[in-house]
């Protein structure tokens, strides 16, 4: 058990209607371990954000349990969720969520001022980042300036900028052509692989399958291995 990163037990979460609660997770559990490339497939609606958002300590679970490092996400007081998500967990968006204001050195920086990162190890940092992500060159430019793939490149660099263990990243590829989302699967898949990284990514683009070293399958909020 000691080279799990993140383990999860029996999450749902039920959401309360007018016409009654609606569970868009149904005792959902899995486990995540370093080096890890986990792929989580679904149809829209499934299940998959949801999923993401709870292991993220984004959104709570109705019941079960999240457990990253030795904290207990779905009960532990909200200062030390913000130590996990601030240490432990890098999260990328398919909107990218971006800063439009800044560039992307900008961007990517922000986490580190965030946590009183002296600046020349900031500047290290950030040129590291985006040497690795191919973005070195367009390190001055605002996200409207750069194609969906390079605003994704710098989405995923902020997510590292923090040294995460664990990188969660919500349908990367869904607004990218398929040339350029095959180009941020073989990144994710390095960091995984390279980096030693957990990754969990979720995807509706089935040639990613291929690529995962273990693929999960979510269904009207049921989890099962694929």
């Amino acid at each position: 058990m000691s080279d799990i990163l993140l383990e999860a037990h029996d999450l749902s979460v039920v959401h309360a209607t007018p016409a009654g609660d609606v569970r868009a997770l149904a005792d959902a559990s899995l486990t995540l371990s370093p080096g890890e490339f986990v792929v989580l497939v679904g149809p829209s609606g499934a299940g998959k954000t949801t999923l993401l958002h709870v292991l993220g300590g984004i959104q709570p679970a109705t019941t079960g349990t999240v457990r990253i490092g030795d904290v207990e996400v779905t009960s532990a007081p909200e200062s030390a969720v913000d130590r996990v998500r601030r240490d432990d967990l890098g999260y990328v968006f398919q909107s990218f969520g971006l800063i439009s204001a800044l560039s992307a050195e900008e961007n990517v920086e922000l986490p580190l001022r965030i946590r009183g990162v002296d600046a020349g190890e900031r500047a290290a940092r950030v040129g590291h980042l985006l040497e690795r992500v191919g973005l070195a060159a367009h390190a001055k430019q605002r996200p409207g300036e750069l194609s969906g793939g390079q605003q994704q490149r710098v989405g995923i660099a902020r997510a590292l900028a923090g040294s995460p263990r664990i990188l969660l990243a919500d349908e990367p590829t869904g607004q990218l052509d398929s040339h350029t989302a095959a180009q941020m699967i073989d990144l994710i898949s390095s960091i995984a692989h390279d980096d030693g990284l957990a990754v969990l990514l979720s995807t509706h683009d089935p040639s990613v399958l291929a690529r995962a070293d273990r693929v999960l399958e979510i269904h009207d909020g049921v989890l099962r291995p694929a």
